[in-house]
C-alpha cells in the first residue's frame, strides 16, 4: 500500500468516530431509530467515496506549517475533524447540485436523490450534511480562541460557493442555450467562487488557524496565491473535459453537451468568424455526438488547445513568482503553496 493510500485509509477510519458522535447527537433529541439509521446512511453514502483531496489537504498543510511529519493523536484528530468538515460541505453541495442538474450518477453510483425511497428527502439530507459541520465544530473547538474564526470562515465560504453556483445556473441553463450570456469575466467569477474558495483556500486557512498562524498578512498571502491556483485548476478541468484521455480521467467529458460556461467556449466566442459563431450557436449544448463533434471542430480551427497551453505556462509562471515573494517571517510557509501547485501542474486527470 502506498503512503497516499495509507493516509486516505487512516482518514476514512477517523470518519467512523465522527459518525458515531453525530449519531449520538441525534439520539440526544430522542428521534426514532429509523431516522438515526437514515442519517447515518446519508453520511456514509454522500461523504465517503470521492478522492477526499480537500479533507486530506488540511492534514498535509498542518504538517507543513508545524514542521511535523508525525502528528500526535490529538493533533491528527483535530486536523481530521476540520478535514471531514470540508468533506461534509462538499457532500452538501453535491447532493444539492445533483438535484439542480438532474444528474444521474455520482462517484460511480446513483445520485442520492435517485436512491429508492430517498427522492426529495435528499434536500433535507443536504441541509443535515451541512449542519453536521457545526455540531462537530461546537463539540471539539468551542473552547479554542479561533472558534469564531472557524464558524465565520465556513459560513463565508459556503455563501461564496453558492454565489458561484447561482451565476452558473442563470448563465448556462441546460434547457435555454444562449451563448451571448457567456463571457470570460463571468467564467472567472463562477470558478473562483464556486470552486477556488472551498477547494483551495478553505483547507489551507483551516490548517493555519489550527497551527496558530492567523495574521491578516498571512491570510492575505494565502488568498492571493490559492485563488488564482483554484481558477487555474478549474480551467485545467475545462480543458481536460474536451482534450483529456477518458481512460486516464475515468469519465467522458460532457461540458459541450451540457451547455457549460467553460473556459474553452468563452475563448472561442470572441475568436470565431460569423460562420463559426453560427455553428457554435446551433450546436453547443445539444445532447448528441454529432453536434458535439461540430463544436470540437471549431475549437480545433480556432487553436484553443494551443491557447490553453500558453495560458497554463503564463499563469504558472505568475503563481510561482507570487510564491517566491511570500514572507515566511510570521509562520506561513511557501511549501504549502508549492505543494498545491505540484499536484496540479500538467496533471492529466
Amino acid at each position: 500500500m502506498s503512503d497516499k493510500e495509507a493516509a486516505k485509509n487512516k482518514f476514512i477510519a477517523q470518519f467512523d468516530e465522527l459518525v458515531n458522535e453525530l449519531v449520538g447527537a441525534l439520539k440526544g433529541y430522542n428521534i426514532s431509530d429509523e431516522a438515526v439509521a437514515w442519517f447515518k446512511n446519508s453520511l456514509y453514502y454522500n461523504s465517503v467515496g470521492g478522492k477526499l483531496n480537500r479533507g486530506l489537504s488540511v492534514i498535509d498543510t498542518y504538517r507543513i506549517l508545524t514542521g511535523k511529519n508525525e502528528l500526535s493523536d490529538e493533533e491528527y484528530f483535530k486536523a481530521s475533524i476540520l478535514g471531514w468538515s470540508i468533506e461534509l460541505l462538499q457532500a452538501f453541495f453535491l447532493v444539492s447540485d445533483d438535484i439542480m442538474d438532474n444528474s444521474k450518477t455520482r462517484r460511480g453510483q446513483p445520485c442520492w436523490y435517485l436512491v429508492p425511497k430517498v427522492g426529495m428527502i435528499a434536500i433535507n439530507d443536504a441541509f443535515m450534511l451541512e449542519t453536521a459541520i457545526y455540531v462537530l465544530l461546537k463539540k471539539h473547538f468551542r473552547n479554542e480562541a479561533y472558534y469564531v474564526d472557524l464558524l465565520e470562515l465556513f459560513h463565508e465560504v459556503t455563501f461564496q460557493t453558492e454565489l458561484g453556483q447561482l451565476l452558473d445556473l442563470i448563465t448556462a441553463p441546460e434547457d435555454a442555450i444562449d451563448l451571448s450570456k457567456f463571457s470570460l469575466e463571468k467564467h472567472s467569477f463562477i470558478v473562483i467562487y464556486k470552486t477556488a474558495y472551498y477547494s483551495f483556500y478553505l483547507p489551507v486557512v483551516l490548517a493555519m488557524y489550527l497551527a496558530g498562524i492567523n495574521s491578516p498578512e498571512d491570510l492575505k498571502q494565502a488568498h492571493d496565491v490559492l485563488i488564482p491556483l483554484g481558477e487555474y485548476f478549474q480551467i485545467q478541468d475545462d480543458y481536460l473535459d474536451c482534450y483529456g484521455d477518458p481512460e486516464v480521467i475515468g469519465k467522458i467529458g460532457t461540458d459541450i453537451q451540457d451547455n457549460k460556461c467553460s473556459w474553452l467556449i468563452n475563448k472561442a466566442l470572441p475568436k470565431a468568424s460569423p460562420q463559426q459563431r453560427q455553428v457554435l450557436d446551433d450546436n453547443y449544448g445539444q445532447k448528441n455526438g454529432e453536434s458535439e463533434a461540430k463544436v470540437k471542430q471549431i475549437f480545433k480551427e480556432l487553436e484553443l488547445e494551443q491557447d490553453y497551453l500558453a495560458y497554463e505556462e503564463n499563469v504558472v509562471a505568475d503563481i510561482r513568482k507570487k510564491i517566491e515573494q511570500v514572507d515566511e517571517s510570521r509562520g506561513f510557509k511557501r511549501e504549502v503553496l508549492t505543494a498545491f501547485l505540484g499536484k496540479i501542474y500538467k496533471r492529466q486527470k
